[in-house]
């Protein structure tokens, strides 16, 4: 298992980190790699944890919606356990407080049956096949605030899966340069879908140059130079009948997307990173097209789109090397008005996404309703570790 696979497929021990300048001294030096038990050359457990914290500013955000409003918050509070029983037999146990204003929930709970690089079965509480930025996880963008664009449904506060996870199965694998994983999942029950109908969801994705390699089929938007020159072009799809709506008005969701991820090595160790993407949801029921009756499970209908470009510096400056990026999104619903944001920050990279600074500037409306927003600026620090 390598390093990346451990720490994202381990559930954690225990950590509580801190925010602000106290995780600045906490991770002054090279994360260290999670603690794993050897029971017999079949068999083993690991443990492992991550963080993510910041402090940010925002204009007009305070309770009084005049005054500039602050705010030091812990964005997600990992632990990650996994572990082998058999030699094609693994598991996953991780958990997650995110936000910080909520209890621990259970993240992945997932039953790996492993047989070959061609097909593979995950079985269990898992994250449903989807677009690059959803499979990266918070812990796995380069950008810090990657969640301002509509999201699948596992992503829209529980009633279909929560955190982007959902109870299902996938099967996943790759033929040479070709990448699949194809799922079926409960989505949304009850509500508008009193047939009890699947969730179906798929990501395809061919690597033109060298292979991604991610635990899974997950993705990552940066590597840092560590795998050569890579082109990965994916499409993804999600639908599910009777999948938004009310009980008493029921309709179907449907969207696909196309994304793109470019890493470019340079002959003086510089790494140019570009991405790009394109959404198209399709929802009977939206937040501003509502049914007559009943409690609704609306979401955005219309597409969305982004590009980000980073740079990683060659030059080791103090522990880390300096990543900055730019990243525009437009989201623009068929019911209402269209939203952007423009992200600018930088990332001090010490152990690639075990360890990192970042600070950043957001200005616009879009958010991850996919609807307009307020139009304000913020500024945040944030610090993220992994173990």
């Amino acid at each position: 298992m390598s390093g990346q696979e451990s720490n994202r497929l381990r559930p954690l021990a225990a950590l509580l980190l801190g925010t602000g300048m106290t995780g600045l001294a906490t991770i002054s030096a090279p994360a260290l790699a999670g603690a794993k038990l050897e029971i017999d050359e079949t068999k083993w457990v690991s443990i492992g944890a991550g963080i993510r914290t910041h402090a940010k500013w925002t204009e007009d955000g305070a309770p009084s919606g005049e005054d500039d409003g602050w705010d030091f918050d812990v964005e997600n509070m990992r632990l990650y356990m996994a572990g082998q029983v058999h030699e094609y037999i693994k598991f996953t146990f991780n958990t997650d407080e995110i936000f910080g204003d909520g209890p621990v929930d259970v993240l992945d709970a997932i039953v790996q049956v492993e047989l070959s690089p061609e097909f593979n079965l995950w079985m269990g509480r898992m994250l449903t096949p989807a677009d690059r930025i959803e499979m990266n996880g918070p812990f796995y963008s380069m950008t810090w605030n990657q969640y301002t664009q509509p999201l699948y449904p596992s992503d829209q506060g529980g009633d279909a899966g929560q955190y982007g996870r959902d109870d299902g199965l996938t099967v996943w694998g790759a033929f040479g340069k070709f990448q699949y994983a194809i799922g079926a999942f409960d989505g949304l029950e009850g509500k508008s879908n009193q047939e009890d109908n699947l969730l179906f969801a798929g990501r395809f994705a061919y690597n033109i140059l060298n292979m991604e390699s991610n635990p899974g089929y997950y993705t990552s938007s940066s590597y840092y130079g560590g795998l050569g020159n890579i082109l990965t072009v994916a499409v993804s799809f999600q639908s599910q009948d009777g999948g938004s709506g009310s009980e008493q008005d029921s309709g179907d969701f449907s969207g696909y997307t196309v994304d793109v991820f470019s890493e470019t090595v340079f002959d003086g160790g510089g790494v140019l990173n570009l991405e790009g993407e394109f959404k198209d949801f399709d929802a009977d029921y939206t937040v501003a097209t509502t049914p007559e009756e009943g409690d609704c499970f609306c979401l955005f209908e219309g597409t969305s789109y982004f590009f980000t470009a980073g740079y990683l510096f060659p030059q080791d400056v103090g522990p880390g090397k300096f990543q900055p990026y730019a990243r525009y999104v437009v989201n623009d619903p068929d019911d209402s008005d269209d939203s952007d944001l423009t992200e600018l920050g930088v990332n001090y990279v010490i152990d690639g996404f075990n360890a990192k600074l970042n600070l950043n500037y957001n200005t616009g409306d879009a958010n991850i309703s996919g609807y307009q927003g307020a139009d304000v600026d913020s500024v945040s620090f944030g610090i993220q570790v992994q173990i």
